[in-house]
């Protein structure tokens, strides 16, 4: 038990060793009141507990504990060579997913027991804690790892079937939509219609076909009738004053 707390010990010492945001607001107050980092940082650890306990917002610092701290780490993973502390954190990326999971279904009946948020940053803290029997790892080993390890081979069969039905709807719903855009004729800009007058030899067709016809239609004949006949009296007169 000694050699757990020399090792997280350690490992806090380390990290207020570090070069980063918090580290430098604890040195710019360390220079100003004269109290070591350490200290500093144990104050700000009994601050957090206590608004666990008593403050309101405590599911949102709750939250950011357990997503902060781990997020910086896992981004220093992936930039290291290293593979075993990606394999680390990936593990408690996997714990938290299903943790928030069950939480979200749970959340009702887990909100108004006693301490809550305290239970759940102690064992956030535990599952990204840096020692081999961590949350995340027992939790993978013995209850994440045997499931998905019997039902792999269904869960894959289960994802291609969605995957290719995915892929079916969403071929089937772009041909209808080109279908449609082309039956619509919608794709391009349609050509303006030039808008012509009707012929007197259409006029008069509609005129026999249809007992009644437009009003319109019957204007624009007699017009067109007397144009000819206006026409016919003129080349009447050239051919007279021609002779």
């Amino acid at each position: 038990m000694l050699a757990i707390f020399t090792k997280l010990k350690d490992r806090v010492e380390a990290f207020l060793n570090e070069k980063n945001i918090l580290t430098d607001c604890l040195n710019k107050i360390e220079e100003k009141t004269g109290i070591k980092k350490r200290y500093l940082a144990l104050g700000a650890a009994g601050v957090i507990g206590a608004y666990l306990l008593f403050g309101y917002g405590a599911s949102l610092l709750c939250n950011l504990i357990g997503f902060v701290y781990p997020a910086y780490y896992s981004i220093k993973a992936i930039e290291s060579p290293d593979k075993e502390d990606d394999t680390q954190w990936l593990t408690y990326w996997v714990i938290y997913g299903f943790f928030s999971v069950g939480e979200f279904f749970s959340d009702i009946f887990l909100h108004w027991f006693p301490f809550y948020y305290v239970c759940k940053c102690l064992f956030l803290l535990w599952c990204m804690a840096p020692v081999s029997w961590n949350g995340s790892q027992i939790l993978y080993r013995y209850t994440v790892r045997p499931l998905f390890l019997k039902h792999e081979a269904r869960v894959d069969e289960m994802v291609g079937d969605i995957s290719g039905k995915a892929m079916s709807a969403a071929e089937n719903v772009t041909r209808e939509v080109l279908h449609t855009l082309v039956r619509n004729r919608t794709i391009g800009p349609a050509e303006p219609e030039v808008k012509r007058l009707p012929s007197s030899a259409f006029v008069c067709q509609n005129i026999a076909n249809k007992p009644t016809f437009d009003k319109s239609y019957g204007f624009l004949f007699f017009d067109i009738l007397q144009i000819n006949l206006s026409l016919c009296a003129v080349s009447s007169c050239m051919c007279l004053t021609a002779d």
